[in-house]
């Protein structure tokens, strides 16, 4: 059925789906979520930050019976008549609803009655407002990808973009198939044994819908419809559904047909469908291996299927199902210019898989019964990478449940079986691919014991007895399924498929006692033939190579060109196209870090979205986790593998804090950082640090009598490593478990420097480690700070996602971060154990105090440091450096976190010495949510039932004024929230970081009313303002009247008088000196300090960076005289804060005459750094004072 598009531009816009009988509208609801109600061209950019209920878009839908429908004030849009829509999705802000424009004829039918179509052309349609109409042009290049960038739009420049350009090239590309007469998404035996006639929206197999995020949004709809409307929308077509893959059917003419046996009549169709998945979908090296819910790349469901109109009991059906998919472990492959270099490796350890490789396996059983597995990787010397993914493979197929050879005993009932086929040393010989062929001596038992599905048609005549209906009764079923894989799941998994389809062909054949003509065979083998061409196109960007043979029989000269040809345009499209593409096929499937689904208007929905979220205690609940975090910069040592751990990564700790879930250790200079190692890497050291962790994990865990811990995963970037062990119990728990690096070295060449990364999601909290290891150098702090603004917005994840885009980050390792002091005074104070005074002028600490200015670790918090610095130590020994160089100790390994469900227990060191640094470990306690999806979902269904019988079921008018909505069904929503609260990260009455000032003066004999409440947006009949009585103000000084807002003590006093100046400590000079309260400070002092003072209240000045060398201090004898200084007009320098003295006691001795408290010693702003010496003695003098810490962020 067509449908037309109609669009509304006034009162408001409105888009319509018509056909001759229903009408589909849709406006947009500008208060709800839509940034730009008239649309906005600044659409290209997807917001990335976690989704709020006000970013979520919001559009109100109605469906009616076209006679009950004012159409007059509207118009037709885009093409004349359309087929269907694939649904709608938001990006910059806008709302656009996808139609399918143009379509190719017929490409395939599989019996009658039942046909195929091609998507050819789609239409994006603005439903917020009218600037992108007629910006998408009707023509796209169907292979885009010399212009899509690694954003997935398109690259060009000059002419404006439409944001969803790169998905209408990507739906254009002529690999999109739908089908208005059956499911297409279901093979042929599952239908049949469902016995649905019709296509249901909401039962579609969702790993094979390619438009399942863009339609969800109106199958939720449609659920909530009554039987009757149900039907109608059905029936109309609108809502299309569709695949990604191949689909394409061979005449068989009545001459070739094996049934016909008279040469004449109707001809046969033999029609080959592949379904490629869109679980785990993208090109070729940005999606491999297996993810936690056990689905694999590239994997595709292919349906060989031959209908013919003869037959013994009439029309005869054959259809034979195979899949292919990646190997189902945890590896990866990165992109190289040269094919050597594409070296694939596993990621997680044989433990930490097996959940994983079970849920793969057991939904490939429970959708095809028994499984065997034909693995096609070589196993010669010159491909180690694939010699280690079978030896993984054929380790968790011997643990599989489903194997089943111990607790059976007998192969034949083995659920699943495993055949290594080397199909480059079978193929070596002077038989070419002809030899692939032997492969069926291998599995012949099993594809004997597999079967395939036999059906016939038979008439049925209907209640009325006047009509005929057609069904396809089947007589015998496929109970198996062979599963292909090679390295990319191409070329030789296509050939040896095409092998396995034409042998089930002929034993069907065969049992009829009908033989296999050569044309009908050569029209079978051109059908695989283009079909590995179309997957190879979508998986890898170029045709399938070895299609010569597959299309022919035999390999010619001109196929081996071609192959060539194929294989240089690979490796163009690997390296330099498809991260584009990714991100688009991402930005379909709604992905993409941010991206959300339009939410359809309903307010009977919106009511019960409230209630699920008031009553979310019912079906969540959160439980508190034990992590803990280990760093240690090995200095490339090994003499330490075998030494004992415990007391670094078993620490005696309180009780609460043992036996942690989840363990994650990080190592710097792994390996030694030379020239040559700087540019690779090796994990073979990496292994055996993790299988010395983890023996040492588990030794403690067994002498405890608790659970063992298994490698979740483990990341390495050259010296730099990172290792996640869990405890075998929370495996089921976690998913999602990705990791990601990010090289800082060499300006991002070299991973000498950089990061290492590791995601997961334990329940319903993401969970981000990041171990790094940043810039040396004491006066580098600059280079640090880059680097850690480099990681923190470049190390980004799959589907986009930042670190900072979790509930939880915890960063550590070796940040190379110093004390700003001289080497003799550090020493001092670690003598003295006055870490505060060290922390006080340490680099890290500086730059996230005043992270506002730096932007290093903004809303990051680091637990009290009470351990010595960790660096630089004598190997062997608690001496720190003795050599040449001395240098200066510094607490370079850190541990900082960030997240409001994270604390922090423990933050200590280990007296481990065979590196010159000391390893660090911290514990946390980290409340993680868990929701009962089961209980939640039964409750929105009762509570949706509740609501519709209360509001009497009635549906909002299309007429209605978008802003009343809400008054149609007597339901008043949510009014909007008050300013969001306030988190580690943000906070409504701070602009970044700094105190709230403003100019607002108050009215004469006012003040703000403290009885108000805090938050301005509660209702309160409290008055702004109160009538105070003021005390007669002394003269004003120069500065009075600079400070507006800011509450005691920070309100200046009146200027004093020179001799009212208080007396603070004096910069010591070279010479040394003992340091008294009483002392006068020397004149550059006292200006320095009045200056110092100025800058920093008057102009909130950050403080300087972290020196980069000494400085020395003038000598007095150079200075004028204190008592020479006009001091009149100084503004007063605030009193100190001392310890256990309060704001009272300092409102008390403003007066600034330090009468009981010693001042402390200004900090000096000199250009050459923050360089302190003193003796002993004025260490001495310092004692009693308290080290001003920052508020909480």
């Amino acid at each position: 059925m067509s449908v037309s598009v109609l669009v509304r531009d006034s009162p408001s816009r409105a888009i319509a789906l018509q056909t001759d009988h229903h009408v589909l509208i849709f406006t947009p609801n500008n208060g709800g979520g839509q940034r730009s109600g008239n649309g906005s061209r600044n659409g290209s950019s997807i917001h990335l930050g976690a989704p709020t209920d006000a970013d979520v878009p919001r559009c109100m839908v109605e469906f009616a019976p076209a006679r009950g429908v004012d159409l007059s004030a509207y118009r037709p849009a885009g093409a004349r008549r359309v087929h269907g829509t694939l649904g709608l999705i938001a990006l910059g802000g806008d709302v656009f609803l996808c139609v399918v424009s143009g379509n190719s004829p017929r490409v395939a039918g599989v019996r009658p009655g039942e046909t195929v179509t091609r998507i050819e052309a789609v239409e994006f349609h603005c439903v917020s407002g009218s600037a992108w109409d007629g910006v998408l042009g009707e023509g796209v290049n169907r292979y885009p990808t010399e212009d899509v960038d690694e954003e997935g739009f398109d690259g060009r420049e000059g002419a404006i973009e439409h944001p969803c350009l790169a998905l209408k090239k990507l739906l254009s590309s002529g690999s999109f198939y739908y089908s208005a007469d059956f499911d297409v998404t279901r093979r042929l035996q599952k239908r049949l044994n469902d016995d649905e006639t019709t296509i249901a929206i909401d039962s579609l197999d969702a790993g094979f819908l390619w438009n399942s995020f863009m339609i969800q949004p109106l199958v939720d709809f449609r659920s909530r419809l009554s039987r009757n409307e149900k039907a109608a929308l059905d029936a109309s077509g609108m809502l299309t559904s569709a695949i990604r893959g191949f689909c394409q059917e061979m005449i068989v003419p009545a001459s070739s047909d094996p049934f016909n046996e008279t040469g004449y009549g109707d001809p046969a169709h033999l029609t080959l469908i592949s379904r490629l998945s869109c679980r785990r979908a993208g090109t070729r090296f940005n999606s491999r291996g297996i993810d936690d819910d056990g689905n694999v790349a590239n994997y595709v469901e292919s349906e060989t299927i031959f209908w013919s109109p003869c037959g013994q009991k009439g029309g005869t059906c054959f259809s034979y199902v195979q899949v292919r998919g990646s190997v189902p472990v945890f590896w990866e492959q990165q992109t190289a210019l040269l094919p050597g270099q594409q070296k694939p490796t596993p990621t997680r350890s044989v433990e930490a898989t097996q959940p994983a490789f079970d849920k793969h396996f057991e939904n490939l059983e429970h959708s095809y019964d028994a499984v065997h597995v034909v693995n096609l990787l070589s196993k010669e010397g010159n491909k180690p990478g694939e010699i280690e993914l079978t030896k993984r493979f054929e380790q968790h197929i011997s643990r599989s449940a489903l194997n089943g050879k111990e607790s059976l005993g007998a192969s034949e009932h083995q659920l699943l079986k495993y055949t290594d086929y080397d199909f480059h040393a079978e193929t070596r010989g002077p038989g070419g691919y002809v030899a692939a062929s032997g492969i069926m001596d291998l599995i012949q038992d099993s594809m004997r014991a597999f079967g395939y599905l036999y059906a016939h048609d038979v008439e049925e005549f209907d209640k009325s007895g006047t009509s005929v209906m057609r069904k396809a009764i089947p007589e015998r079923i496929q109970t198996g399924v062979f599963r292909t894989n090679c390295l990319d799941c191409l070329d030789r998994t296509n050939l040896i498929q095409t092998i396995i389809s034409i042998f089930a062909l002929e034993m069907f054949l065969h049992d009829l006692r009908i033989h296999v003509t050569p044309d009908f065979r050569a029209r079978h083998d051109t059908l695989w033939a283009d079909n590995g061409d179309a997957l190879s196109r979508i998986y890898a960007g170029t045709g399938a190579l070895k299609s010569s043979f597959t299309r022919h029989g035999k390999m010619s000269l001109g196929g081996l060109l071609a192959d060539a040809r194929k294989s240089a345009t690979r490796m163009y499209i690997n390296n330099f196209a498809d991260k584009g593409r990714q991100n688009t096929i991402d930005m379909l499937l709604g992905r993409l870090m941010g991206q959300v689904a339009v939410h359809l208007y309903d307010p009977i929905n919106d009511w019960v979205q409230m209630e699920l979220r008031r009553r979310a205690s019912e079906f969540s609940s959160t439980q508190s986790i034990r992590v803990f975090v280990g760093t240690f910069n090995l200095n490339g040592k090994t003499t330490g593998i075998n030494s004992d751990l415990r007391p670094w990564l078993c620490p005696d700790v309180a009780f609460s804090q043992q036996n942690p879930e989840v363990v994650a250790i990080g190592f710097q200079e792994i390996v030694e950082l030379s020239p040559q190692q700087i540019m690779s890497e090796d994990p073979a050291r990496r292994q055996a640090w993790e299988q010395a962790v983890k023996r040492t994990l588990n030794d403690h865990a067994a002498e405890k009598g608790d659970e063992e811990y298994v490698l979740l995963r483990g990341v390495q970037l050259v010296g730099a490593s990172l290792s996640v062990f869990v405890k075998a119990s929370v495996l089921p728990y976690i998913k999602n478990v990705e990791g990601a690096i990010k090289k800082t070295g060499l300006s991002g060449m070299a991973g000498n420097k950089g990061a290492v990364a590791i995601r997961m999601d334990y329940c319903n909290t993401s969970l981000c480690f990041v171990t790094a290891h940043l810039a040396a150098g004491f006066a580098n702090y600059d280079e640090r700070h880059r680097d850690y603004r480099t990681i923190s917005s470049g190390l980004r994840f799959l589907r986009n996602r930042t670190i900072d885009a979790h509930d939880t980050v915890i960063w550590f390792g070796d940040f190379n971060y110093r004390i700003g002091l001289s080497n003799e005074k550090v020493r001092k104070l670690i003598e003295h154990g006055n870490y505060d005074e060290l922390l006080a002028n340490d680099q890290l600490h500086l730059a996230m105090t005043h992270a506002a200015g730096t932007g290093v670790f903004s809303h990051y918090d680091e637990a009290r440091i009470t351990f010595p610095p960790t660096y630089k130590f004598d190997l062997g020994t608690d001496n720190y450096d003795s050599s040449e160089k001395s240098r200066i100790p510094a607490w370079c390994d850190r541990v900082l976190r960030k997240g409001l469900n994270v604390r922090q227990a423990n933050y200590n060191t280990a007296p481990l010495k065979f590196s010159d640094h000391r390893p660090v470990y911290a514990t946390f306690h980290v409340e993680v949510s868990m929701v009962d999806e089961k209980h939640r979902d039964a409750l929105s269904a009762q509570l949706y039932a509740q609501r519709k019988a209360d509001v009497g079921g009635r549906s909002p008018a299309l007429t209605a004024d978008p802003t009343d909505e809400e008054d149609l069904l007597d339901f008043d929503p949510p009014a909007n929230h008050p300013a969001a609260p306030s988190t580690s990260n943000r906070k409504w009455w701070l602009d970044n970081g700094l105190p709230a000032h403003t100019t607002l003066r108050s009215p004469t004999n006012h003040a703000p009313n403290p009885a108000r409440p805090a938050n301005p947006f509660v209702p309160s009949d409290e008055p702004d303002w109160v009538r105070v009585e003021r005390i007669t103000p002394s003269p004003p000084g120069p500065y009075d009247g600079s400070f507006h807002g800011l509450p005691p003590p920070l309100v200046p006093s009146p200027a004093p008088s020179a001799s009212s100046v208080p007396r603070l400590p004096p910069r010591r000079q070279d010479t040394g000196g003992s340091v008294s309260g009483s002392s006068i400070l020397p004149a550059s002092s006292a200006r320095s300090s009045v200056a110092s003072a100025q800058a920093a209240v008057v102009k909130r000045k950050a403080a300087p960076p972290v020196p980069k060398k000494p400085s020395t201090l003038a000598h007095a004898a150079s200075l004028p005289d204190l008592a020479e200084l006009n001091l009149k007009d100084a503004p007063v320098v605030p009193p100190p804060r001392r310890a256990g003295t309060g704001v009272g006691n300092i409102a008390a001795n403003g007066n600034g005459n330090g009468v009981g408290a010693p001042a402390l010693p200004p900090r000096k702003a000199v250009r050459g750094g923050l360089m302190d010496e003193a003796d002993e003695e004025g260490m001495m003098g310092l004692s009693g004072w308290e080290v001003l810490k920052p508020g909480p962020g």
